[in-house]
């Protein structure tokens, strides 16, 4: 991995007093804030037995490391951050939570204002002379997509009030926080300051700041081990939503949910859907490279033009096939009760590379509005397996059948009857591979013997 890194060990307080230069930005391609009770409660539990223990508290020099925090400075100067949102986002609530008990204390002992004056420039803007306190300029935002508690997270670390009966994450755990400051200032009531000293002081973090978004998420991908990372679809869907007004948001937003609950239930993802249609754009580009490009770097590089509102169109008529491909359902269109495409779309899925699956995407957009569809998609689907399998059984080699597929993806796109332009297979070699083929083929073959003598489909699970 090649990027340009700055790495610094910092307490709590120096990181998120860091926010007074450069805000935190929690962007919107992350996903919602996810932390519940359970991650809440370890991480105070631990801190206290920290804080509490001989390493911790204000005669030691113990530290409490809490992780690392990716991210980048983005072109508003702000730390968009990358990995880390969970903890960060939790931490200041924590403080908050700090401040409030503090500020709420009928008298105020000199360690009190000690850590409330600690505790102000690490969540707000202060003034660099004065010190007064702007307690609406908060140090940290959440823009994440389809999160209603980004809203809730501002008003919280301004107000330090949060509904009681409010289902958001940031406010149950805010107060949450709360109730285990309040218990535990009454069980232990002298070592409570030892508890603020160690979570500003001794617990440390790294910061991993990129020089870029690319970067960041390469640093990300190497240390994420808690999680799914972030994806390239991730990226996109951010891109399109900050291209749209307020009225195309909410419903590109429940469009984008809708297509990742259907794309989840059918074995596929929105990464993938984006892959497929990499491959129809290409087609129609006439890129025949077998080189296949980085998909963030294909769709960011032309966003103006690819990643608009009217992509999930796209996605949403490549997922329908899919559907019919991989759980066998139908829909709103003829050619998917059409028992023979079904046949033949689930004998191909027995190929032992996912090259097939290309031409097939690039076939079904190009020409599924045609009137004779069903009889076109029947013949294409056909051809593709003969061809496909007589590859493979003279060459079991992805290679071998790379730059043809390419060729054939270009031609479909301007005829629905598409030159199959395939390389010779030496018929000779065929017919003796044809009688001890390939392991990888022998599915594929047993279910086109099968399907000579029934109309219905295999079961997921079958036997001979």
């Amino acid at each position: 991995m090649s990027a340009t890194i700055e790495v610094n060990k910092q307490s709590v307080k120096d990181l998120l007093s860091s926010g007074r230069e450069h805000r935190f930005l929690i962007p919107e391609y992350q996903r919602p804030y996810a932390w519940g009770y359970d991650q809440i409660e370890t991480l105070f539990e631990d801190l206290w037995d920290f804080a509490t223990s001989d390493a911790g508290g204000f005669d030691n020099k113990g530290t409490y490391f809490l992780g690392s925090i990716v991210s980048f400075e983005n072109e508003n100067g702000e730390q968009e951050i990358i990995d880390g949102q969970q903890r960060i986002t939790s931490l200041f609530l924590l403080l908050r939570a700090i401040y409030t008990y503090l500020q709420n204390m009928k008298e105020k002992p000199k360690a009190a204002l000690n850590f409330i004056n600690q505790i102000e420039p690490a969540i707000w803007e202060t003034d660099k002379e004065t010190g007064d306190v702007f307690y609406s300029k908060i140090l940290i935002k959440s823009l994440v997509m389809s999160d209603e508690g980004n809203e809730e997270l501002r008003k919280i670390l301004e107000t330090g009030i949060a509904n009681p009966d409010a289902k958001d994450n940031y406010s149950k755990n805010y107060n949450r926080f709360l109730v285990l400051l309040k218990n535990k200032a009454q069980e232990n009531p002298l070592q409570i300051y030892s508890f603020f000293y160690a979570i500003l002081n001794q617990a440390i973090l790294f910061p991993i700041k990129a020089y870029s978004q690319d970067d960041a998420l390469k640093i990300f991908s190497t240390l994420n081990d808690r999680g799914l990372p972030l994806s390239d679809s991730d990226i996109f869907k951010a891109t399109i939503y900050n291209s749209l007004n307020s009225e195309q948001k909410k419903s590109f937003i429940n469009k984008w949910k809708e297509l990742e609950e259907s794309a989840e239930y059918i074995g596929e993802s929105t990464q993938q859907l984006f892959y497929y249609y990499m491959f129809f754009l290409r087609a129609k580009n006439k890129d025949i490279k077998t080189t296949t490009p980085g998909l963030r770097k294909y769709f960011t590089e032309n966003k103006d033009k690819l990643l608009d509102l009217y992509l999930l169109d796209n996605l949403t008529l490549i997922l329908d096939l899919f559907k019919v491909i991989n759980i066998h359902d139908s829909v709103d269109e003829e050619w998917s009760k059409d028992v023979n495409i079904k046949k033949g779309l689930d004998i191909l899925s027995s190929y032992p590379n996912e090259f097939w699956k290309y031409p097939v995407v690039i076939y079904y957009i190009s020409h599924h509005k045609l009137d004779n569809f069903c009889a076109l998609f029947n013949s294409f689907l056909n051809k593709l397996i003969v061809k496909l399998l007589s590859k493979y059984l003279v060459t079991p080699t992805i290679n071998a059948v790379k730059g043809d597929i390419l060729k054939l993806d270009s031609l479909i796109i301007d005829s629905s009857l598409p030159v199959f332009d395939f390389k010779p297979v030496d018929q000779e070699v065929l017919k003796n591979t044809i009688k001890t083929p390939h392991k990888s083929v022998t599915r594929m073959l047993l279910k086109i013997l099968a399907y000579q003598k029934q109309n219905s489909l295999l079961p997921d699970k079958w036997e001979i």
